[in-house]
């Protein structure tokens, strides 16, 4: 499993010149690519003993069992090949060894999926009563909650042939969204633009945000123009992709026989659709505070109007720090100690041993992320600087995501761990927020305690409200497809003005040009997905005020939480740690809290 969460003139070192003790121990996956080329050979070898279960799954019990024992021990191979490849590729995405070991793996994926596409339409097939007495079979207790699963998709898995079908289309089906990609990252060029020193740099889609945090107002605007008039030059070829991304959605859904493309997308989790509407008319009753918000942004940077790319820049600029990467591994072990520690001790010591990649290198991919396989440490990718503050947070982040794996794998079978990413957010932003208390807690510098309640306050309005905002857009212009009307590049620039005006309020001046911005996020190309990001910040929240103003009961329904993987639905693992996520309280508990932060900025600006 992997969790993504400045572009800028390098001086930057080599991968050669990194430190060993500085880098992630890959070894533990595969001592040398040698080794992965022979693991690589020996699943290519073997993937075809899934042949011998084609027609006779429904036999016995025994012939279910070896067929998922099987199809196990290829998943476990194929999933630390990805793992391997994956994080190698992110050392340096311009190696071509690194490149081509990842698209080979990829062809092979391809081919097992092929092979394998008969095992759960002839499970689906295999007669109720006869399916109830497999079940009650001793050997296949560990399987239980993934059987379950599978025959509750009956309904949507189609013919061995049919699904033959669909998984060899699914990469032609997908075709939109690589064009998205190579369009936008690599044919589109946004030019140069000189920063508020005067140097000049190239405009591109990673540098595109550190433009828009300029303190100089004049920078913000020229890049925002800048950027958007090349995609006003490929407006009518981006609209094309996104429609036809919809389109695939729909398809997809129609031919599984799902009543819409979102409840094909909530089925799999057992999400209601009231769980997405809730989500959209809470948000709603609360964009007044984020309109004030916005008003009070305009006071502060003393503009006598705003504009959306003036939104981005930071009310209080980033306070002057030299956090060495250990220290900010203590300042963050000293905010999660509510939680105990075998959690502090255990994330303390990966840290220092190598789990994580620490600093930016040649070729190295931007960002951060963690990303683990099942038995092997949960890896993180960071690109840290000991003078960016919030690389801290970042940290934090991670190192939430990486317990979150670690704590799941020991107390789970692998076919239960995998946990969903409507939980995925939740331990990371659970993290987030036990820091942002602890340096609340500890600091008595007002600047800090500002620029900590402005961050948190921007990080509520990002995720919670802006992809919320996008959860709406991606509704509706479905919808639409399922309706019957067209999806043109008109259509979008309609749907996505209307909500520009209701989230963004009165206020704020919307140039013409952000209509655009609805062709350019790339999560509308895997869509239903960014409402997770607000949902599990509202969970977050309201786990992390109950374990910090809890006791020992409270701290372990969180790391039963932790431990759970995916071995429940996400509402039930959610209700059993204390949330209820069906209902809007935590959401509305999340836009309460953002409505005091700003009201206590407010005041801590005044003064």
């Amino acid at each position: 499993m992997i969790f993504f969460d400045k572009d800028e003139p390098h001086s930057t070192p080599l991968r050669s010149d990194i430190a060993r003790e500085d880098t992630w121990d890959l070894a533990l996956l595969y001592p040398t690519d040698a080794e992965w080329e022979a693991a690589f050979e020996k699943l290519r070898a073997e993937f075809h003993n899934m042949e011998a279960f084609r027609g006779r799954v429904g036999e016995s019990p025994e012939t279910l069992l070896a067929l998922l024992e099987t199809e196990k021990a290829l998943d476990l191979q194929l999933e630390r090949l990805g793992h391997y490849s994956m994080l190698r590729a992110s050392e340096d995405s311009s190696d071509n060894v690194n490149l081509s070991r990842r698209a080979r793996l990829q062809n092979l994926w391809t081919q097992i999926g092929e092979v394998c596409a008969f095992a759960v339409p002839e499970m689906v097939a295999i007669p109720d009563q006869t399916w109830v007495a497999f079940l009650s079979a001793d050997s296949l207790a560990p399987w239980l909650n993934r059987l379950e699963r599978i025959r509750r998709m009956k309904p949507h898995t189609l013919s061995s042939s049919e699904e033959r079908l669909m998984a060899l289309a699914g990469s032609a089906l997908q075709g939109h969204s690589e064009t998205f990609s190579q369009l936008t990252n690599v044919d589109m060029k946004f030019g140069v633009l000189r920063d508020a020193k005067g140097e000049e740099r190239q405009l591109t889609q990673s540098s595109f945000s550190s433009f828009l945090i300029s303190p100089d107002a004049t920078v913000r605007k020229a890049a925002f123009h800048q950027f958007y008039s090349e995609f006003a030059d490929h407006q009518f070829t981006v609209a094309s992709t996104l429609a036809s991304s919809v389109r695939t959605d729909v398809f997809d859904a129609k031919a599984r026989n799902y009543p819409s493309a979102l409840e094909a997308s909530l089925f799999h989790d057992a999400i209601p659709v009231s769980v997405y509407d809730n989500l959209i008319s809470t948000v709603r009753e609360y964009l007044t505070p984020l309109h004030d918000y916005y008003e009070l942004r305009r006071e502060k940077l003393g503009l006598a109007e705003l504009h959306v790319y003036d939104t981005y820049v930071p009310l209080i600029s980033e306070c002057e720090s030299n956090v060495s990467f250990d220290a900010a591994i203590d300042q963050v072990i000293a905010a999660l100690a509510p939680l105990g520690s075998e959690y502090c001790d255990t994330l303390a010591t990966g840290l220092r041993q190598r789990w994580c990649d620490r600093y930016e290198s040649q070729g190295k991919r931007s960002g951060a992320f963690s990303s683990s396989s099942y038995g092997n440490p949960p890896f993180i990718l960071m690109n840290y600087k000991a003078d960016v503050f919030s690389d801290v947070y970042t940290l934090a982040h991670e190192a939430g995501h990486s317990m979150h794996t670690w704590f799941s794998q020991r107390a789970q079978t692998y076919q239960d761990y995998n946990y969903p990413i409507f939980l995925a957010e939740v331990a990371s932003t659970f993290n987030e927020n036990l820091l942002t208390h602890h340096l609340l807690e500890t600091t008595t510098d007002r600047k800090m305690r500002a620029y900590l309640i402005n961050r948190q306050i921007d990080d509520l309005r990002g995720t919670l409200f802006r992809q919320t905002m996008f959860a709406e857009f991606e509704k509706t212009i479905h919808a639409l497809e399922e309706s019957g009307e067209a999806l043109t590049l008109d259509t979008f620039k309609a749907v996505y003005q209307e909500l520009l005006e209701a989230y963004f309020g009165p206020r704020v001046v919307l140039d013409s040009e952000l209509q655009l911005e609805c062709l350019r996020i790339p999560h509308f190309y895997n869509a239903f997905y960014v409402y997770k990001y607000a949902t599990g910040l509202s969970a977050a929240t309201a786990l992390s005020a109950r374990v910090l103003g809890g006791g020992a009961a409270e701290l372990e329904s969180y790391l039963g939480f932790l431990k759970s993987g995916g071995s429940q639905y996400p509402l039930a693992t959610l209700q059993a740690a204390g949330v209820d996520m069906s209902q809007p309280a935590p959401i509305r508990a999340s836009l309460e809290l953002f409505q005091r932060r700003v009201t206590e900025l407010r005041e801590l600006l005044r003064s």
